[in-house]
């Protein structure tokens, strides 16, 4: 997982089969952001590899300080 870009990447182990990695994916970042997986809204990329995501309550620097470590 870092930046990409201006993006995020992140890698999971999970098929893309039946939406399995887009659950895998949410899940993760509940997890990793410590909130609740119904905050997280998929809001393009179903069947792509590249997804934007929509995560309430958090702004963006919150989002890359916990996923990235950054202070």
């Amino acid at each position: 997982m870092g930046e990409h870009g201006g993006a995020i990447k992140i890698k999971l182990r999970t098929l893309a089969a039946e939406g399995k990695a887009n659950a895998a994916l949410c899940s993760f970042l509940a997890e990793e952001l410590k909130i609740a997986q119904r905050a997280i809204v998929l809001i393009r990329g179903h069947k792509s590899r590249d997804k934007l995501i929509r995560i309430e309550g958090l702004n963006e620097e919150d989002v890359r300080r916990r996923l990235l470590g950054r202070t």
